[in-house]
């Protein structure tokens, strides 16, 4: 009996934490260059992360390079500076699209 009532406690306890979950939505397309920079380093490095995959995935590279990963953050960040009210995703095709 002492079993089922704390399975079926847990059970609650877990139901609850998952019903308060919420889910926060971003459209990437819509971050601005000065929202970008003043992230804190953290979000930054997520931040970063995330747009890396997309645009490998957009042009059909399919490796990792650390150092180019850097690199790349560092000219888009660059470039945000100068154009504090342009999307993200616009500093990423200048800065990194075909040339």
């Amino acid at each position: 009996m002492k079993t089922r009532l704390i399975g079926a406690v847990a059970t609650l306890l877990l139901l609850g934490a998952t019903a308060n979950a919420q889910t926060v939505t971003i459209d990437m397309r819509a971050v601005k260059c000065s929202q970008y920079l003043a992230m804190t380093p953290a979000t930054s490095d997520k931040f970063s992360a995330w747009m890396s995959g997309w645009f490998s995935y957009q042009t059909n590279r399919t490796f990792v390079d650390l150092a180019l990963h850097e690199k790349n953050v560092a000219n888009v960040k660059d470039w945000c500076r100068s154009h504090q009210q342009a999307s993200v995703m616009e500093g990423l095709q200048t800065t990194l699209g075909p040339k």
